[in-house]
């Protein structure tokens, strides 16, 4: 019989077996090699840089591309691993999404059969690590007014410029940079030993403390012929990547909000106060049913897409409406949890204000709601309101 306070509407009924299969063993990875630490990483700011060739030997990294040894995984297989990294903590399920969503997936749907051979392997094993830079310290939301420029030079390609907020950078083998040209937006496969590329983490972060973001600057970068993605110009090779990594939050966040709801549903039946359980109050148990009515929702519509998305159906329009959904919703559990746990829940004993803070991040990147707004209002009416 399926147990009301874990899975209200037995969504675990509409999976597979071998889903199931990987949700158990993402899980007890989360259990035995996330949870006993992140405190500290967390209160120290650490990227537990250890953890990537264990992920690599999992299959977590590129699980959803084929071929160069990556998983070949579904989408919805996709899906609940990040939903279950992300139970642990926003950081972890961030550093996969960037290496396998994000970096992985540019090289894998737009780059040179030379690129594939050289890269994907490796960082699906987890022996190397990608980056992504598409974002400026003056182009977030509107990445067509990047001014990062990629000029033809003698031997090849020269790169100017400076990207921000960029996952793993400082500590990446390859980055793929986004660059204007005369012809186009492109992308560049980049070594991040070549002269004249940096990455310098930001400090004094208030949320993904557990993970990594850079400045990268590029002063006069020269890469050969080669370095460019053959498969794509303009913004749509970015974009494609973006979706990627926009489909794999959906789960994330309702995996940090279930871990959230968990964590206090326990702590509201074993805390007294007058007398009593404060599961046993009134608006306590509103605050539980409200968090459950959305966890439920939300994994309902990750999954909906999910299998759009395996039966190539999905549209982009498609993937913001999960992510701007459940990424908020979500957000508003981890806040709502943080309550029943009075002063205490400020502490990083208990994981829902951690869980809240790493959201603030997630609810930028990858686009922010007022974007996934408008994306989803030009599919509604028909009518852009941005150019």
């Amino acid at each position: 019989m399926t147990d009301l306070a874990t899975d209200y509407l037995d969504i675990d009924s509409l999976l597979t077996e071998q889903e199931l299969d990987l949700r158990t063993q993402v899980r007890r990875f989360v259990d035995d090699r996330i949870r006993p630490n992140i405190n500290s990483w967390y209160e120290d700011a650490v990227f537990p840089q250890d953890l990537v060739k264990e992920m690599g030997s999992l299959g977590l990294l590129g699980m959803h591309l084929s071929g160069y040894d990556c998983g070949g995984r579904s989408a919805v297989e996709y899906g609940i691993a990040a939903m279950e990294l992300e139970a642990g903590d926003s950081g972890i399920r961030t550093f996969v999404s960037v290496q396998g969503s994000l970096a992985m997936s540019a090289i894998s749907k737009f780059g040179s059969e030379q690129h594939k051979q050289q890269w994907l392997p490796g960082m699906a094993a987890g022996e190397l690590i990608g980056c992504f830079g598409l974002t400026e310290p003056t182009a977030g939301s509107d990445p067509a007014g990047m001014v990062t420029r990629a000029v033809r030079g003698k031997l090849g390609w020269v790169l100017n410029g400076a990207k921000r907020w960029i996952g793993l950078a400082s500590i990446a083998d390859v980055a793929i940079i986004w660059a204007k040209t005369d012809d186009g937006i492109r992308g560049f496969v980049v070594p991040t030993d070549t002269p004249g590329f940096s990455a310098v983490p930001i400090s004094q972060k208030m949320s993904m403390r557990a993970s990594i973001q850079c400045d990268i600057t590029l002063e006069n970068v020269q890469l050969p012929e080669s370095a460019v993605l053959p498969g794509v110009v303009g913004l749509r090779g970015p974009f494609s990547c973006l979706n990627e990594a926009r489909y794999g939050i959906m789960w994330g966040a309702m995996g940090a909000a279930r871990d959230a709801y968990q964590s206090v549903l326990a702590y509201a039946q074993e805390r007294t106060q007058f007398g009593k359980p404060i599961a046993s109050f009134q608006l306590t148990q509103q605050k539980l049913v409200d968090m459950v009515l959305e966890i439920q929702k939300g994994t309902l519509v990750a999954l909906q897409t999910g299998r759009l998305k395996d039966a190539g159906r999905l549209r982009p329009e498609q993937i913001s409406f999960g992510k701007l959904n459940n990424v908020r919703q979500a957000i508003e559990i981890c806040r709502s949890a943080r309550t029943i746990l009075g002063g205490n829940g400020i502490t990083l004993e208990h994981s829902p204000l951690r869980h809240a803070n790493n959201l603030e991040s997630v609810r930028t990147y990858e686009g922010t709601d007022e974007v996934h707004t408008l994306i989803m209002g030009r599919a509604i009416t028909g009518i852009p309101s941005f150019s």
